[in-house]
């Protein structure tokens, strides 16, 4: 039987890692009253041209329940917008608001500077393997990852 070492498996590092960066991410979005998920809402609407519920839940990784809670509590909070082209409420179209514009701004930069930080840690061109490491570790993979 191989020796086992928790802190050796791809998976305790990857965790690990992910932790800490949700941890950093979510101590500097709270200080502006957003979440991580809110964050990925705000990214994927104003940033990525996501503009509907349904692939805004696909585009981050949660179920169609969770995305419609998350949506109904920011549009509570003023930053995000949902309408229905020609009144036909089978299809809503999302966008952000002048508040949630600004929550964008401000908080992009706090997401930069925290990529940039662990992405500083090693070389260039090692970054984009690891990148590319992960994307070949989750290629096929279609566990949704949320279900809040």
């Amino acid at each position: 039987m191989e020796t086992y070492r928790l802190h050796g498996r791809i998976g305790f590092k990857v965790t690990r890692l992910a932790r800490i960066m949700e941890a950093r991410l979510e101590k500097g979005l709270s200080r502006h009253g957003i979440t991580r998920l809110m964050w990925c809402v705000l990214s994927g609407i104003g940033l990525e041209d996501v503009k509907t519920p349904s692939t805004l839940a696909e585009h981050i990784g949660i179920a169609r329940p969770a995305i419609s809670r998350l949506l109904k509590t920011m549009e509570e909070k003023g930053l995000v917008a949902r309408t229905s082209p020609d009144d036909d409420k089978r299809y809503t179209e999302l966008a952000l608001t002048a508040l949630g514009l600004e929550k964008l701004k401000t908080c992009h930069v706090l997401v930069h500077d925290l990529n940039n930080h662990f992405a500083g840690k090693i070389d260039q061109g090692l970054y984009e393997n690891f990148l590319e490491t992960i994307d070949a570790l989750t290629e096929g993979e279609k566990v949704q990852l949320m279900r809040l």
